[in-house]
Protein backbone atom coordinates (compact mmCIF):
# COMPACT_ATOMS: atom_id res chain seq x y z
CA UNK A 1 0.00 0.00 0.00
CA UNK A 2 1.33 3.34 -0.85
CA UNK A 3 1.93 5.94 1.58
CA UNK A 4 -0.79 8.36 0.60
CA UNK A 5 1.58 11.62 1.92
CA UNK A 6 5.27 10.69 0.28
CA UNK A 7 4.06 8.10 -1.73
CA UNK A 8 6.64 5.62 -0.50
CA UNK A 9 5.21 1.99 -1.81
CA UNK A 10 5.59 -0.03 1.93
CA UNK A 11 3.59 0.90 4.47
CA UNK A 12 3.54 -1.40 8.00
CA UNK A 13 0.22 -2.52 10.07
CA UNK A 14 0.36 -0.70 13.57
CA UNK A 15 -3.42 -2.10 14.43
CA UNK A 16 -6.45 -3.61 12.78
CA UNK A 17 -10.09 -3.86 14.01
CA UNK A 18 -13.17 -5.56 12.45
CA UNK A 19 -16.15 -3.20 11.94
CA UNK A 20 -19.16 -3.46 13.85
CA UNK A 21 -21.23 -5.16 11.04
CA UNK A 22 -18.37 -7.92 10.84
CA UNK A 23 -18.02 -7.02 6.76
CA UNK A 24 -14.96 -4.68 6.83
CA UNK A 25 -11.60 -4.30 8.56
CA UNK A 26 -10.06 -1.19 9.41
CA UNK A 27 -6.54 -0.79 9.55
CA UNK A 28 -4.05 1.61 11.54
CA UNK A 29 -0.97 2.33 9.05
CA UNK A 30 2.33 3.75 9.45
CA UNK A 31 4.89 5.05 6.85
CA UNK A 32 8.56 3.85 7.47
CA UNK A 33 10.14 6.85 4.94
CA UNK A 34 7.70 10.00 6.27
CA UNK A 35 6.56 8.49 9.78
CA UNK A 36 2.79 9.35 9.13
CA UNK A 37 0.11 7.29 9.85
CA UNK A 38 -3.45 7.19 8.02
CA UNK A 39 -6.07 4.07 8.14
CA UNK A 40 -7.91 2.16 5.56
CA UNK A 41 -10.76 0.44 5.57
CA UNK A 42 -11.03 -2.95 3.72
CA UNK A 43 -13.88 -4.40 1.91
CA UNK A 44 -13.97 -7.98 0.49
CA UNK A 45 -15.80 -7.34 -2.67
CA UNK A 46 -18.87 -8.74 -4.19
CA UNK A 47 -19.90 -9.00 -7.62
CA UNK A 48 -23.38 -9.74 -9.36
CA UNK A 49 -23.34 -11.32 -12.67
CA UNK A 50 -26.49 -10.13 -14.59
CA UNK A 51 -28.79 -12.29 -16.79
CA UNK A 52 -27.32 -10.43 -19.79
CA UNK A 53 -23.64 -11.28 -18.58
CA UNK A 54 -23.21 -7.72 -17.21
CA UNK A 55 -21.08 -8.05 -13.70
CA UNK A 56 -21.87 -4.94 -11.33
CA UNK A 57 -20.99 -4.65 -7.56
CA UNK A 58 -23.18 -5.86 -4.79
CA UNK A 59 -25.79 -3.45 -3.75
CA UNK A 60 -28.14 -3.52 -0.76
CA UNK A 61 -30.09 -0.79 -1.96
CA UNK A 62 -31.36 -2.63 -5.24
CA UNK A 63 -32.35 -5.84 -2.79
CA UNK A 64 -34.80 -3.15 -1.12
CA UNK A 65 -36.28 -1.46 -3.85
CA UNK A 66 -37.09 -4.87 -5.31
CA UNK A 67 -38.41 -6.15 -2.10
CA UNK A 68 -40.44 -3.07 -1.46
CA UNK A 69 -42.63 -3.23 -4.63
CA UNK A 70 -43.82 -6.55 -3.17
CA UNK A 71 -44.42 -5.18 -0.13
CA UNK A 72 -46.46 -2.14 -1.41
CA UNK A 73 -49.62 -1.72 0.63
CA UNK A 74 -48.38 -4.64 3.52
CA UNK A 75 -47.44 -3.45 6.97
CA UNK A 76 -43.78 -3.83 5.95
CA UNK A 77 -41.31 -1.25 7.38
CA UNK A 78 -38.22 0.34 5.60
CA UNK A 79 -36.38 -0.93 8.39
CA UNK A 80 -37.74 -4.55 8.21
CA UNK A 81 -36.52 -4.22 4.73
CA UNK A 82 -33.08 -3.25 5.39
CA UNK A 83 -32.80 -6.01 7.99
CA UNK A 84 -33.81 -8.75 5.40
CA UNK A 85 -31.05 -7.40 3.25
CA UNK A 86 -28.69 -7.04 5.64
CA UNK A 87 -29.95 -11.00 5.94
CA UNK A 88 -29.30 -11.61 2.30
CA UNK A 89 -26.14 -10.08 2.09
CA UNK A 90 -25.05 -12.24 4.87
CA UNK A 91 -25.98 -15.50 3.28
CA UNK A 92 -24.12 -14.49 0.37
CA UNK A 93 -21.39 -13.49 1.74
CA UNK A 94 -21.36 -16.86 3.67
CA UNK A 95 -20.64 -18.48 0.37
CA UNK A 96 -17.41 -17.13 0.31
CA UNK A 97 -17.82 -16.51 -3.56
CA UNK A 98 -16.41 -12.98 -4.88
CA UNK A 99 -19.00 -13.47 -7.77
CA UNK A 100 -22.54 -14.60 -8.05
CA UNK A 101 -25.53 -14.33 -10.17
CA UNK A 102 -28.30 -12.22 -9.97
CA UNK A 103 -30.85 -15.66 -9.88
CA UNK A 104 -28.90 -16.43 -6.46
CA UNK A 105 -29.64 -13.36 -5.10
CA UNK A 106 -32.89 -13.92 -5.92
CA UNK A 107 -33.23 -17.24 -4.33
CA UNK A 108 -31.92 -15.99 -0.91
CA UNK A 109 -34.30 -13.39 -1.03
CA UNK A 110 -37.30 -16.03 -0.52
CA UNK A 111 -36.77 -17.53 2.33
CA UNK A 112 -36.64 -14.27 4.32
CA UNK A 113 -39.09 -12.54 2.56
CA UNK A 114 -41.78 -15.40 2.75
CA UNK A 115 -40.73 -15.13 7.01
CA UNK A 116 -41.35 -11.27 6.39
CA UNK A 117 -45.11 -11.00 5.19
CA UNK A 118 -46.17 -13.96 2.71
CA UNK A 119 -48.41 -11.74 0.74
CA UNK A 120 -45.35 -10.06 -0.38
CA UNK A 121 -43.24 -13.60 -0.47
CA UNK A 122 -46.39 -14.31 -3.18
CA UNK A 123 -46.24 -11.31 -5.39
CA UNK A 124 -42.14 -11.57 -5.24
CA UNK A 125 -42.25 -15.28 -6.10
CA UNK A 126 -44.94 -14.80 -9.17
CA UNK A 127 -41.90 -12.12 -10.66
CA UNK A 128 -39.08 -13.95 -9.85
CA UNK A 129 -40.02 -17.48 -10.41
CA UNK A 130 -42.61 -16.30 -13.77
CA UNK A 131 -45.92 -17.77 -12.88
CA UNK A 132 -48.03 -17.90 -15.89
CA UNK A 133 -50.93 -19.66 -14.34
CA UNK A 134 -53.56 -19.67 -11.77
CA UNK A 135 -51.53 -23.37 -11.38
CA UNK A 136 -48.64 -21.65 -10.31
CA UNK A 137 -50.54 -19.54 -7.78
CA UNK A 138 -52.50 -22.16 -6.48
CA UNK A 139 -49.21 -24.54 -5.70
CA UNK A 140 -47.59 -21.95 -3.83
CA UNK A 141 -50.21 -20.69 -1.66
CA UNK A 142 -51.13 -24.39 -0.88
CA UNK A 143 -47.24 -25.09 0.00
CA UNK A 144 -47.42 -22.14 2.10
CA UNK A 145 -50.95 -24.19 3.90
CA UNK A 146 -48.86 -27.14 4.40
CA UNK A 147 -45.96 -25.78 5.89
CA UNK A 148 -48.81 -23.73 8.53
CA UNK A 149 -50.25 -27.48 8.77
CA UNK A 150 -53.58 -26.10 7.73
CA UNK A 151 -55.94 -26.74 4.92
CA UNK A 152 -58.87 -25.28 3.06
Amino acid sequence: MYCPFCRHPDTRVVDSRTSDDGLSIRRRRQCPECGRRFSTTETASLNVIKRNGVVESFSREKIVSGVRKACQGRPVTDTDLAVLAQKVEEAIRATGAAQIDANEIGLAILSPLRELDEVAYLRFASVYQAFDSLEDFDMAISQLRLDHGTTA
